[in-house]
């Protein structure tokens, strides 16, 4: 089943009798930057958006948690956990966690020479958090630095 995810928050907001959310637009256009080595030989990242967590790690809490999780991975599945605002968009990540945190797959294509190397941890942050100002100021140059300080030449951004 698809849902219009903007659609049905506009709708959620009207029936509280919120103002309209507001969704982010952005200043100006973000540079783009090509890749200047095939991606067969580059180190890649991941972010999923997901709320994920392994076991023994604490959970997300619902109200604009900006903090994040750093998954080895090599993480199982079977110690792959999820927390988050819309707990129930979760449901096909709950059952299959490869779907929105695709470490198999990336490993899969790590072996077969489609990426070069994975860096030695993921990233999980809880995409649902409201406040513009928090997502720019503390969770992206979270990530840039977690990115950073793993060397990686590129990152996949899994969003839920």
């Amino acid at each position: 089943m698809s849902v219009n995810y903007m659609q049905a928050i506009r709708a959620r907001y009207e029936s509280l009798g919120y103002t309209p959310y507001r969704w982010f637009e952005a200043d100006d256009t973000p540079p783009w930057t090509t890749m200047t080595m095939p991606l067969s030989t580059a180190r890649l990242g991941l972010l999923s958006t997901s709320g994920a967590y392994v076991r023994g790690q604490v959970a997300y809490h619902y109200k604009d948690d900006t903090s994040l999780r750093v998954l080895p991975s090599n993480a199982v599945k079977e110690d792959l956990r999820f927390s988050h605002i819309t707990e129930n968009y979760l449901v096909d990540a709950k059952r299959d966690p490869s779907c929105i945190l695709p470490l198999s797959q990336l490993h899969t294509l790590r072996a077969e020479g489609a990426i070069g190397s994975l860096a030695e941890s993921a990233f999980s942050c809880m995409g649902g958090v409201y406040s513009q100002r928090r997502v720019r100021d503390e969770v992206a140059p979270a990530v840039l630095d977690g990115l950073r300080a793993q060397q990686v030449d590129c990152a996949l951004l899994v969003a839920m």
